[in-house]
């Protein structure tokens, strides 16, 4: 690819920057996906520490908020709208 050159208004040479289209970026965008799923197979294997402390840390995430999901239901939104505004007094008591 030759370089291009611009003549500025002092008469010097300038290398033109070479422009970055919509394509190039999603070819970036691929090869950095496929590299860090390349990574994370490469590194599945050598940490399981890390896979139960995460699935332990997600799965008790996901329990308590099906948890606060079923007390929602089950308190009905006039109880609840009840106790959003008890809590906000609370927590604002002190401000």
């Amino acid at each position: 690819m030759p370089e291009e050159y611009v003549e500025d208004r002092d008469g010097m040479k300038i290398r033109k920057l070479a422009e970055l289209r919509t394509v190039t970026d999603k070819t970036y965008e691929e090869a950095m996906i496929r590299r860090v799923d390349e990574f994370k197979e490469q590194k599945k294997d050598k940490s399981q520490f890390n896979d139960v402390i995460q699935n332990t840390f997600f799965k008790a995430f996901s329990t308590a908020f099906d948890l606060k999901i079923q007390v929602d239901k089950a308190l009905g939104e006039d109880n609840l709208k009840k106790l959003h505004k008890a809590l906000d007094e609370f927590l604002l008591l002190g401000l």
